[in-house]
């Protein structure tokens, strides 16, 4: 497979591991794109199905879904390289460097799905987080077909993708440590005001 597929599926995986291996799969079993075999089989498609439609109902729901995050956080990477490895294998390229970079840019995916969820959840209503999710299903369809199709713009949409990714992470991550610093700041001023009252004295 071209260096595109390789990496926009990476990238893709990041996002939903399962909906990217399944839409590969059945790629190659309906004969439109030419994928590793392994993604063939029926036993592979009926599991990552199954997945697939667990993550589907999960992934909407507020809190739920972060918490899946957190358990995917080595899930994903790891199994956006195995996809690349797969892709890579069947096609004759380096593996090692397909595992890589599948895997890195599934890590950052990764990284800014789970940032985007975190801040969702801020908010009470429930509608941001299916919104979201199914966004991300709709990204992630049209990046595997486009991988497939057009494997050059793919790779260059999947670059730009990684840059925007960690422009997310980077975002998030400042916004956590002002949050952080600001809580702080309110524990020491609290801490302060109560060592400055004279004890047993009346208001």
């Amino acid at each position: 497979m071209p260096f595109g597929t390789i990496a926009a599926s990476g990238w893709a995986s990041g996002l939903n591991l399962y909906g990217t291996a399944l839409l590969l799969g059945l790629a190659g079993r309906l004969g439109w794109a030419d994928t590793p075999t392994e993604l063939q089989s029926t036993w592979f498609l009926v599991l990552v199905g199954v997945l697939y439609v667990v993550e589907f109902v999960v992934d909407k729901v507020p809190w739920l879904d972060s918490a899946w995050d957190a358990v995917h956080t080595v899930v994903r990477p790891v199994g956006g390289a195995l996809l690349g490895v797969a892709l890579a294998h069947d096609a004759g390229s380096s593996e090692v460097l397909a595992g890589v970079v599948a895997g890195g840019f599934s890590l950052t995916a990764h990284g800014a799905k789970a940032s985007t969820r975190a801040t969702a959840n801020l908010s009470p209503e429930p509608v941001s987080n299916i919104a979201l999710s199914i966004g991300e299903d709709g990204v992630v369809a049209g990046l595997v077909a486009l991988a497939l199709a057009y494997p050059a713009v793919a790779g260059v949409v999947a670059v730009v993708l990684v840059l925007a990714s960690l422009g997310v992470m980077y975002a998030f991550a400042r916004a956590l440590r002002s949050l952080r610093r600001r809580w702080r700041e309110r524990r020491a001023a609290r801490a302060g005001g109560g060592r400055g009252r004279v004890p047993g004295a009346v208001r």
